[in-house]
This record gives C-alpha cells, sequence and structure tokens, in this order.
C-alpha cells in the first residue's frame, strides 16, 4: 500500500495500517470505508456537502472513458511512465491528481499497484475508483490543501484533466521525479463547442501550465500534442457535454436537440516536468598565507 501522511491539521505524522485503519503516532485514525478507499478529508477541506465533481459528471466520464475514447491518449502518455520507472526495485510511488473513476490507474500502472495513490475530493467518483482495482490505494482528500505525502517522497505525480496544486506538487517529488500533466487542446470538442456557442473559441492553455510550473522550481521538459477524430452518436454526445459541465453552462445546449450523431475531435497537450536535481554547493576552502 501506498504510505499516507496525517491530514491533521499540524499533524504530518506518517499513518500506518492494522486493524483494518490507519493510525498516527499522535492517536489519530481513520476507518477504511467498505468500498476500499481512505477519507482522510477534513472538515476545513469542504467548500460544500458534496465537494468535487457532481454525481452527473463523474457517470458521464465514466460512460465515456468506457467507450474507450481515452485509449489513444493512455497509449501518448504510456511512454512516458515508463521513462521515469527507473530501477529501483520496489514499485514507484506514483500519485494521480483528481483521479476521478480511476481509469487511468490501471490502465497504466497495473504492474505497479503497490505504489499507486488516486486522490479525488468526489465521494461517487473515489468509491467508484476503489471498486473497480482493489490493488490501488485510493483517497478521498481535497489535493488543493495538502498532499497526504511526505516531503521528496513521490517518484511520480500525474494531474491528467485535474487539479494542480503546484506547491504540494514540487514539495512530495523526489529530486529529479517527474510531473505528467494533460490539459485540454485548443481543437478539444471543437465542432460540438461551435455547434453549442455558435462560436468555436480555441485556447491554448499549455504555455500557462509551464509559467504555473516554474514559478515553484519544477523544470519543463517536452510538450506533445495528441489528437484524434471519433464518431460520437447522441449518447455519447450527451455525456460530452455532462462531463465538461457544457451542458450545464449554456442555455445554447438545446441547438444540440435532434443531432443524433456528429464526427468530434478529441485533443489534448502534454506535459512533462521534472523537480531538479540541486547539486549541493561545494565547501568553502580556506586558505593560509604567510604576511
Amino acid at each position: 500500500m501506498f504510505e499516507l501522511r496525517c491530514t491533521v491539521r499540524n499533524c504530518l505524522h506518517p499513518l500506518h495500517q492494522r486493524d483494518g485503519g490507519l493510525f498516527c503516532d499522535a492517536g489519530h485514525h481513520f476507518d477504511r470505508a467498505k468500498e476500499g478507499y481512505w477519507s482522510l478529508l477534513q472538515p476545513q477541506d469542504r467548500k460544500s456537502k458534496n465537494p468535487g465533481d457532481t454525481d452527473a459528471a463523474v457517470l458521464a466520464r465514466h460512460r465515456w472513458l468506457g467507450r474507450g475514447h481515452a485509449a489513444g491518449l493512455i497509449d501518448a502518455i504510456r511512454p512516458w511512465i515508463n521513462e521515469s520507472r527507473g530501477s529501483a526495485a520496489d514499485a514507484p510511488r506514483t500519485i494521480d491528481l483528481g483521479c476521478g473513476e480511476g481509469s487511468f490507474g490501471p490502465a497504466l500502472f497495473a504492474d505497479e499497484a503497490a505504489g499507486y495513490c488516486g486522490i479525488d475530493l468526489s465521494k461517487r467518483a473515489i468509491k467508484m475508483a476503489a471498486r473497480s482495482w482493489r490493488p490501488g490505494t485510493w483517497v478521498l482528500a481535497n489535493a488543493d490543501r495538502e498532499l497526504p505525502a511526505a516531503d521528496a517522497s513521490v517518484d511520480r505525480v500525474l494531474s491528467l484533466f485535474g487539479r494542480r496544486p503546484v506547491q504540494e506538487i514540487h514539495r512530495v517529488l523526489k529530486p529529479g521525479a517527474v510531473c505528467i500533466v494533460a490539459v485540454p487542446g485548443e481543437a478539444d470538442l471543437i465542432e460540438l463547442r461551435e455547434q453549442v456557442q455558435q462560436a468555436g473559441h480555441r485556447r491554448s492553455r499549455w504555455e500557462m501550465v509551464v509559467d504555473e510550473m516554474k514559478t515553484v522550481g519544477m523544470e519543463f521538459s517536452i510538450h506533445q500534442a495528441w489528437q484524434q477524430t471519433v464518431q460520437l452518436d447522441a449518447d455519447a454526445i450527451a455525456d460530452a457535454l455532462a462531463m465538461t459541465y457544457r451542458g450545464v453552462r449554456h442555455s445554447q445546449a438545446g441547438r444540440l436537440e435532434g443531432v443524433t450523431e456528429m464526427q468530434v475531435t478529441l485533443a489534448a497537450d502534454l506535459i512533462r516536468f521534472h523537480r531538479p536535481v540541486r547539486t549541493p554547493p561545494r565547501p568553502i576552502q580556506y586558505r593560509s598565507r604567510k604576511l
């Protein structure tokens, strides 16, 4: 199991598993939910009664991924995962931020379950994730506040269309460790957006992500654009709207009534960063000289 850290305010002790629960040396205790996840969410982490993605968005994304629409994206990310494995005997420690309903975990880390931790703020999402892949460690927590991992203890952080708490990402990564980020590309669902909004605004986000990560000292390694075209039926179109909130945000969604199929572009920008390995400063050597 992925080694976690206590999330009680000002505690930060490691959590140890025993008697079916997690305990820290300060006496704090967390039970495992029957679905198999750990709730490390604290009262101050909640901004609403149901934080995180709505149930409708979680279920729509689950159906979308179940259709295989992310298969090409997973294939594009996998070489970066393989490159970052290193030569360690134990499974690399990976945090998947905003893991959602858990599809990316087993798809990318099936042979590294002992080192995998998926974190999400949606209870519905984390329940689905824990049920679908028991070997992984699944945590209900607010990643924006604090990640439940010790300083410099993680080999990889993934943020695939999820949160990016840059300070926390930098804190938990080991020197030389990597962070892989995916954000929607400027052409993502462009045909759908043009139909709904009557204006397909193209917006490139990846340069902003690079600037954001650089503020905490992360170094940019590589950017890769991924894109493919898929044919969507009416149900898939509805799920695409629901999982991205466009169906809720735009009353123009009625413009899709009667549309039974549509060819749509899927696009993402993949960005890889690493935490620099700082070379310790050389000690100052004082030389005596004769006066």
